[in-house]
C-alpha cells in the first residue's frame, strides 16, 4: 500500500468528516448566504490553484468536447443542491442525518451504476442494498416519514459522482467550472437578497469574515487530497477509507453537539453498517479476483 496515498486519503476523508464543525461556527448566517459565499470563495481559490499549477489549458479542453459542458452544468446543479441541504442540516442540528446519508452513498452509487451505466448487480451487492433498505425502512416506520435529508444528500452526491464517471475533466478544473457556473446565482443572491450589500463581509466581525474567506480552501483542498489518493491507491482500497468521514460526523453529532441517537437510529445504523461490511468485502473480493 502506497504510504503517501494513505496519508492523502486520511487527510481527505478526515477533513470531510470534521467539516460540520467549521460550518457550525457560521450557523448564525442563513444556509443560502453561506452557500453563496462558499461558491464565490471556491471560485477564487480554485482559480489561484489553477494558476499556480498551470492547469488552465484543462479548462479550455473541456469546452472542445461537445457534451462535457452540459455534463458539468448538470453536476454543478447536483453539487449546489447537495451543499445547500448539508448546510441546512448543520444549521438545524441534524448532522446525524448527514452521517446517515454519506453512509448510504456507496450503496446508492451501486444502484445508479446499474440503472444508468448498465452494470450488473452482484449477489452480495444486492444483499447490501436490501440490508440498507431495511435500515431506512426502520427510520420511516419510527419517524412516520422518509429521512429526506439523508436520502437527498446520498442521492445528489451519488448523481454528482455518476456525472463524473462520464467526463474526462480532472477534479480542480472541474470544481472551478462547476462553481463558476453557480457563481452568477451566488453573486445575485448576495447583491439583492442580503442586507447590507456584501452581507456578512460588511456586517459581521472579522472572525466571521475570515471564516467565510477560508470556505474556498475548506472546499477545494479535500478534493485535491482525494484526487492524489486516488492516483496512488487501488479503487477498492480507497473505498474503505470513505467511511471515515461519516463516522467522524456521527461522533461529532452525538458527542459534541448532543444530537439524540435513538433506538431507531441504532436499528438503522446496524443494518447500514452491515450492508457496508458486505459491500466492502464484495468489492475487495471482486478486485482480488479481477
Amino acid at each position: 500500500m502506497n504510504p503517501a496515498g494513505v496519508v492523502y486519503a486520511l487527510l481527505a476523508y478526515g477533513a470531510w468528516g470534521i467539516t460540520p464543525v467549521y460550518w457550525k461556527w457560521l450557523t448564525h448566517l442563513s444556509p443560502a448566504e453561506l452557500l453563496s459565499h462558499r461558491i464565490l470563495w471556491t471560485v477564487l481559490f480554485c482559480a489561484a490553484m489553477l494558476t499556480g499549477l498551470r492547469r488552465w489549458d484543462e479548462i479550455r479542453a473541456c469546452f472542445t468536447r461537445p457534451r462535457e459542458p452540459w455534463i458539468v452544468c448538470g453536476a454543478a446543479l447536483l453539487l449546489g443542491t447537495n451543499w445547500l441541504i448539508f448546510l441546512y442540516a448543520v444549521a438545524t442540528n441534524r448532522i446525524l442525518e448527514t452521517s446517515l446519508g454519506y453512509y448510504l452513498n456507496p450503496l446508492i452509487n451501486v444502484v445508479l451504476a446499474v440503472a444508468f451505466l448498465g452494470e450488473s448487480l452482484r449477489r452480495m451487492q444486492a444483499i447490501a442494498v436490501v440490508l440498507a433498505s431495511v435500515g431506512v425502512l426502520g427510520l420511516v416506520i419510527d419517524h412516520g416519514g422518509l429521512p429526506w435529508i439523508s436520502l437527498a444528500l446520498a442521492g445528489t452526491f451519488a448523481g454528482y459522482g455518476l456525472a463524473h464517471k462520464v467526463t474526462l475533466v480532472r477534479p480542480i478544473p472541474r470544481l472551478w467550472i462547476e462553481v463558476t457556473v453557480m457563481s452568477p446565482l451566488a453573486a445575485g443572491f448576495l447583491a439583492f437578497f442580503v442586507e447590507p450589500l456584501g452581507g456578512a463581509l460588511v456586517s459581521e466581525p472579522s472572525a466571521t469574515r475570515w471564516l467565510l474567506i477560508i470556505a474556498g480552501p475548506v472546499t477545494a483542498l479535500p478534493l485535491l487530497w482525494f484526487a492524489s489518493a486516488a492516483r496512488r491507491l487501488p479503487f477498492s482500497t480507497l473505498g474503505l477509507f470513505q467511511y471515515i468521514a461519516p463516522t467522524l460526523s456521527l461522533g461529532i453529532a452525538v458527542f459534541a453537539y448532543g444530537e439524540a441517537f435513538t433506538p431507531a437510529h441504532g436499528f438503522a445504523f446496524v443494518f447500514i453498517w452491515s450492508a457496508l461490511a458486505v459491500y466492502s468485502w464484495d468489492t475487495r473480493r471482486a478486485g482480488t479476483v479481477g
